[in-house]
């Protein structure tokens, strides 16, 4: 079974080949602008977390396409990253009580604009998605099946309890359609 995980960062996933375009923690480093170095329709599962909001929306829809190319029919790609509707909510009440916050040391924000300023600039942020946003994407991707999880859960249990972050608020999984799909 062939399962990638994309933009693993320092999280590092047994029985995964971890992806990232730096070393660190990668089993391969790769620029995922660039096609992945698989064969079409020769992977069972795809995940990441907090790497699509990092590429621009043009190369936004060229990954998920080429995650399309890559999976075997049946083959599902999980994406999990921030929700610009959470996001927004958040904007307009209790700003100051989200995790990433305290978690990564932003106490100094003062105001709720410039939380969402940090939301949309920092970190190498490209493109921040909501479910709709996502799922019209994934769909333009060539994916049929595209159904929004909660963290950590999901009908395959390859793909359950690997999120890390509680801030991974939007989690949608996609399948590619055609042939037998896979054997679970």
């Amino acid at each position: 079974m062939v399962k990638l995980h994309i933009g693993c960062g320092d999280v590092y996933l047994d029985g995964w080949v971890n992806i990232d375009s730096e070393s660190g923690s990668a089993d391969l480093t790769h620029d995922m602008r660039e096609p992945l170095p698989y064969d079409d329709n020769s992977v069972d599962f795809i995940y990441n977390e907090h790497f699509i909001e990092h590429v621009g929306f043009e190369d936004g829809l060229k990954v998920m396409t080429d995650f399309h190319r890559v999976l075997k029919p049946g083959g599902v790609v999980r994406v999990a990253t921030l929700d610009l509707d959470y996001v927004m909510k958040k904007y307009f009440f209790l700003w100051k009580r989200q995790d990433w916050i305290k978690r990564y040391g932003h106490q100094w924000i003062k105001t709720r604009a410039e939380m969402m300023n940090v939301v949309f600039r920092h970190w190498g942020h490209q493109y921040l998605y909501n479910g709709e946003e996502l799922e019209r994407r994934l769909r333009e991707s060539g994916f049929e099946a595209v159904y929004r999880r909660r963290r950590n859960r999901s009908r395959y249990p390859e793909l359950r309890n690997l999120e890390t972050r509680r801030d991974s608020k939007l989690v949608m999984e996609a399948e590619k359609r055609g042939g037998g799909g896979l054997d679970r």
